[in-house]
């Protein structure tokens, strides 16, 4: 390989397969990513690759207008993303974590989600910093780094939902209305109240949830295009740019879900007396 090219995939590595790139599902793509299947690093970058690819093949079908304004970026994300988000609730997180609770395990959500979108950065990263010194392939960085924009908004919309879930927070109901909730909290970087939830997520099915999701997702993506640069520029710092963030997401949702699982405590007390009484 000559210098300045990018490398070509592994057809034998871990993640490839011969599924014709715009007839992958993307939901499924970044549901393996986010999950304990895309640890690996090698097969992560395998799978982030194959989305990359399905990106560029649905942006296209999708229209210059469609893509440019934002809009395609957050249907796919709502639509084809966040619904297969693999969420554990609080007993599974338990048992996964060896017995961690409270704190610790949330601490350990944090750390493990920064760790995440730190690899996934990096990842990306890299591979525009590469594309940057040979012109003629850096059409092809954007797919690359689109595909890296909406793993690592699936990896905080999973550690937002899992943490709701460690402080006894869940949101109510199930299916689309409560990934609709997480999402929404991480549009706004904001933990919900579950004393609150009912109104907050009728508020939030509406239109005024897309255009947060969109402009989240737009500037995110901003983010990532800062990190092309020559040699390995990119790849340091989409990393540390992703796991700030990361860390910084965390430490907000926390501050409002602790109160927030102290309320809700009290209110399940009060009716349990109220009941005994």
């Amino acid at each position: 390989m000559s210098a300045g090219t990018a490398p070509e995939p592994d057809p034998g590595a871990p993640g490839t397969d011969l599924v014709p790139a715009e007839r992958e599902d993307v939901g499924d793509l970044v549901g393996r990513i986010v999950s304990e299947e895309g640890e690996d690093p090698r097969r992560r970058a395998g799978l982030v690759a194959r989305l990359a690819k399905a990106l560029a093949g649905s942006a296209r079908a999708a229209g210059v207008k469609s893509a440019a304004g934002g809009r395609w970026l957050a249907d796919t994300f709502a639509e084809e993303i966040a619904p297969r988000i693999p969420v554990r609730d609080r007993e599974t997180l338990i048992r996964h974590h060896k017995g961690l609770t409270g704190e610790e395990l949330a601490d350990t959500l944090v750390r493990n989600a920064a760790h995440a979108t730190t690899t996934v950065g990096a990842a990306g990263g890299a591979l525009a910093a590469v594309q940057f010194t040979a012109p003629p392939l850096l059409l092809t960085a954007p797919a690359q780094l689109v595909a890296e924009t909406l793993v690592v908004a699936a990896i905080e919309v999973k550690l937002i939902a899992e943490l709701h879930e460690v402080y006894g927070t869940p949101l109510p109901g199930g299916g689309l209305r409560r990934t609709t909730g997480y999402v929404t909290a991480w549009a706004h970087r904001r933990g919900i109240d579950p004393l609150q939830a009912g109104q907050s997520l009728t508020v939030m099915l509406g239109a005024a949830a897309k255009a947060a999701l969109r402009k989240r997702l737009m500037l995110l993506l901003g983010r990532h295009l800062t990190t092309l640069g020559p040699y390995l520029t990119g790849a340091l710092a989409g990393g540390t740019l992703n796991r700030t963030a990361t860390l910084a997401l965390g430490r907000a949702i926390r501050g409002d879900l602790a109160p927030a699982a102290v309320r809700a405590a009290e209110e399940k007390g009060r009716r349990g007396l109220g009941r005994g009484a």
